[in-house]
Formats: C-alpha cells, sequence, structure tokens
C-alpha cells in the first residue's frame, strides 16, 4: 500500500510550509476523513470540515515520514521513531490535544 501524506509544499519526509524542521517528519490521521497530514493546519486548509481527533487507542494515528512505518500513540510518545530512531519534534506535544483524544 502507498501511503499519502497531505499537506503544503511538502517535502519528502512530510514537512509542511507550517512545520518544518528536522525533527517535523510525523503525519497525523484525521478521525474524519482517515487521512494522514503534515499538521492540523493542512487538513483544515485542504478539506472542506476541522480535523477531528483520534482515540489514542487507535491502530495507527501516527504514520512516520523518515522510514514510512505506521506507529501507534504509545510508539508515537516515546519521542521517536522505534523503527528508524528519528527523534520527533517534542514541542508537537503542545497540539496534542488537537490530534489525540482519550
Amino acid at each position: 500500500m502507498i501511503m499519502i501524506i497531505y499537506g503544503i509544499n511538502l517535502d519528502s519526509k512530510g514537512r509542511c510550509k507550517h512545520y518544518h524542521t528536522k525533527q517535523d517528519i510525523v503525519a497525523l490521521k484525521c478521525g474524519k476523513c482517515q487521512d494522514y497530514f503534515a499538521c492540523y493546519q493542512c487538513h483544515n486548509q485542504l478539506r472542506n470540515h476541522p480535523l477531528e481527533s483520534v482515540s489514542v487507542k487507535a491502530a495507527s494515528p501516527v504514520f512516520c515520514g523518515n522510514c514510512r512505518h505506521f506507529l501507534t500513540y504509545t510508539e508515537y510518545k516515546k519521542g521517536a521513531c522505534p523503527y528508524c530512531y528519528h527523534n520527533f519534534n517534542p514541542n508537537c506535544r503542545l497540539h496534542e490535544t488537537i490530534y489525540f483524544k482519550e
């Protein structure tokens, strides 16, 4: 299956015009459309509905743009991809309630 990350001005790792540091490599799933986006801002500019959070118990709410593996919420929360060991942006925790719900 080919995984598509949606966003604006994406690079090969899924970094977008809004978040583009070396560590901004995760794509997050929208609970409504079930697509993965570089960030909530990209989602809200590209879709006709606001981003809906997904359950922390969902099977694969996160996608690593570096190695292209799906991640659980628990794996994501460790701060680095368990497959390629690339660090995630620690500031993403500031937006956690946008993406995830209990």
